[in-house]
């Protein structure tokens, strides 16, 4: 198994520590290590050699620093922004190309999960699902509120057991559903969160690119007979910024029929941290306050403080439910509850 770490993307709710020059992943958030060394490490029962990073251009020195133990040709570099769908099929193409029979898991660099045990297992039940079905194999996590930034599967019976996981059949994929309906499926119990995490073999889904996006799929195939040519970069600077522009669950998932796809629901301990309340509600465990760096507090709880300023104090008195991030550049300071409008400022 091949493992492609998705790793491009800009987190602008994270502001002001997550911008476009040095994005959320790249960052220390849940612990000492950034979310990208955390990831990398997260599929470390593979060799290095097996994982890939795909990313863009001006986040390669971040990689190169961070993962020193990953093979530089292994970066895969977008040289566009043409969301999931092209990155994952250009991945796809890449490895299918070396390793016609792989199969390739799709993980991420800004999502927090607690069990890596449990990750791994789950992996590896989905990896030997997709050699033996030619399935598409996704790990999803339980829906726990009405979160309407996420996408929800809706799973069907239990049919087997695979290496002591259980698999489940799939019914519907639904991406981003407003309020009233992601309460439904919250009351109903019979939807998962997408994680995003795909276990497939890479001719497997570059088959639905053929059948579902087949324009974006004659573009992959001109790059893929490209690589190792005279006129790789050239054929993949002019075919890439064509590829259309979707998410894979938008351009592929949402159209699958249910025997295409297995569900192997997991718990992880999953977040996708895209806000600072995100963040504090998955850290907080009983703790009244969450601080990094160089913070003194009293009479307040419910807060988030991260100073990341060298050789500044932040004190707070008598607050309560706060983010305050102080980067040394920019101070951000607003309830927790609104820090999901953050990307307003920064527009």
């Amino acid at each position: 198994m091949k493992a492609v770490i998705l790793a491009g993307g800009a987190g602008t709710r994270l502001w002001p520590l997550s911008t476009e020059e040095k994005p959320k992943q790249f960052h220390s958030l849940v612990s000492d290590k950034t979310m990208l060394q955390e990831a990398y490490e997260r599929v470390s029962f593979l060799s290095p050699k097996d994982i890939y990073i795909a990313t863009n251009a001006k986040y390669v020195k971040y990689i190169l620093d961070q993962l020193p133990t990953l093979p530089q040709e292994n970066i895969i570099i977008e040289p566009a922004l043409r969301d999931t769908a092209t990155c994952i099929g250009f991945a796809a193409a890449i490895i299918q190309k070396q390793y016609p029979e792989e199969v390739m898991a799709i993980v991420y660099a800004d999502h927090m999960v607690q069990d890596k045990e449990e990750f791994t297992r789950k992996l590896k039940a989905a990896e030997k699902i997709a050699i033996k079905d030619n399935t598409l194999n996704i790990v999803e996590v339980e829906a726990k509120s009405p979160n309407t930034n996420l996408g929800y599967v809706e799973i069907g019976e239990e049919i087997e057991q695979v290496n002591g996981e259980s698999v489940f059949t799939f019914k519907k994929f639904t991406e981003k559903p407003d309020a009233h309906t992601a309460e439904g499926y919250i009351k109903s119990g019979n939807y998962l969160w997408n994680t995003g995490y795909y276990v497939w073999r890479a001719s497997d889904i570059l088959e639905r690119f053929k059948k579902h996006l087949p324009d974006t799929y004659e573009r992959l195939m001109r790059m893929q007979q490209a690589i190792g040519t005279d006129h790789e970069a050239e054929i993949i600077e002019m075919e890439y910024p064509a590829c259309e522009k979707i998410s894979i669950d938008y351009a592929i998932m949402e159209k699958l029929m249910p025997e295409e796809v297995r569900i192997l629901p997991a718990t992880l301990g999953w977040s996708d941290i895209g806000t600072w309340e995100t963040l504090f509600r998955e850290l907080c465990d009983g703790k009244s306050n969450i601080t990094k760096g160089d913070v003194q507090f009293q009479d307040s709880s419910g807060n988030l403080i991260y100073n990341y300023a060298k050789g500044q104090k932040i004190h707070i008195l008598g607050l309560q439910d706060t983010a305050i991030i102080n980067t040394g550049s920019d101070i951000l300071v607003c309830p927790l509850k609104e820090s999901q409008n953050v990307k307003k400022l920064v527009k």
